[in-house]
C-alpha cells in the first residue's frame, strides 16, 4: 500500500522534549550508495505507478519515501517518464530473469509446457503490480514501452524457449506441426493475466472469490491443459 501522511492533529511537546531530542537517534541518513538508491526509487516507484497510473503517481511522493529528492530522480532517470519507464523494464527483467531459471529444456516437452504455465499462473497471481503496470501500458497504447529496446529484446528469450520446446515436441511426434509459438506464448500470458486483471470484475458479477484455493488449483490446471490439448497432434 502507499503510504499516506497521518491527519492526526500535532501533539504539544513534553516538558523533557528537548532532552528526548538528544537521545532519540534520528533516521539513518540515505548511505552514498548509487546502485541502492537506484534501486530503492524504482521499488516505490513501482508502487506508485502501480497504484495510481503514469498520470496519477507523484515524483514528490516517491523521493519522501525513499528520502531522496526530485532532482536526485531525475538525475538516474532524467524525468517522470523515464523513471516509468525504467520500472517497466524492470519488470519484465524480473519476470524473464525467473522463468529463464526454470531450465525447462531438460525435461519432457509437455511437462515443460505445463511448468512454464505454473509458472505464469503464479508470477502473476503474486506480482499484481506486473498485471497493473502492463494494464496501465495498454491504457497508453504501450506509447512508452513501443520505443524499448530493452523490454523487446526481454521478452524475445521466452518466445526462443517456447520454440525449442515445441521443436523438441514435434520431434517426438507429440506436437502438432503448425503451432506458432507466439500464439502459446499469447495464450498462456492471456490465461493467466485475465485471471489477475479482472478477478475483481468477474468475481463480482458471476459471485466468485478467484483466490479460493480450489479455483486456483482448478484454474491452474486448466490452463495446462488448455495449452497442451492446443499443442497435442490429432
Amino acid at each position: 500500500m502507499v503510504e499516506r501522511a497521518s491527519s492526526r492533529p500535532p501533539q504539544p511537546c513534553p516538558s523533557n522534549c528537548a532532552i528526548m531530542d538528544a537521545v532519540t537517534p534520528r533516521s539513518t541518513p540515505r548511505t552514498k550508495d548509487p546502485e541502492r538508491t537506484r534501486a530503492d526509487i524504482l521499488a516505490v516507484a513501482t508502487e506508485e505507478f502501480s497504484a495510481f497510473g503514469l498520470s496519477g503517481a507523484r515524483v514528490d511522493a516517491i523521493a519522501e519515501r525513499t528520502r531522496t529528492s526530485k532532482r536526485m530522480i531525475y538525475y538516474y532517470f532524467g524525468s517522470k517518464e523515464g523513471l516509468y519507464l525504467a520500472v517497466l523494464e524492470k519488470a519484465y527483467a524480473d519476470i524473464r530473469q525467473v522463468e529463464a531459471d526454470l531450465d525447462l529444456g531438460n525435461l519432457a516437452p509437455a511437462e515443460a509446457i505445463r511448468r512454464l504455465v505454473e509458472f505464469t499462473f503464479e508470477y502473476d497471481d503474486a506480482h499484481p503490480d506486473f498485471i497493473r503496470l502492463v494494464a496501465i501500458e495498454n491504457i497508453h497504447r504501450a506509447e512508452h514501452l513501443s520505443g524499448s529496446a530493452t523490454i523487446r529484446g526481454l521478452n524475445l528469450g521466452v518466445i526462443r524457449t517456447i520454440t525449442d520446446i515445441i521443436t523438441r515436441g514435434q520431434a517426438e511426434g507429440l506436437f502438432r506441426p503448425d503451432v506458432d509459438p507466439l500464439d502459446v506464448h499469447l495464450m498462456i500470458s492471456a490465461l493467466c493475466f485475465f485471471r489477475v486483471s479482472n478477478r475483481h470484475t468477474f468475481g463480482a458479477i458471476f459471485s466468485i472469490d478467484l483466490d479460493a484455493p480450489d479455483l486456483r488449483s482448478r484454474h491452474k490446471r486448466m490452463v495446462g491443459d488448455a495449452v497442451i490439448g492446443m499443442l497435442a497432434l490429432r
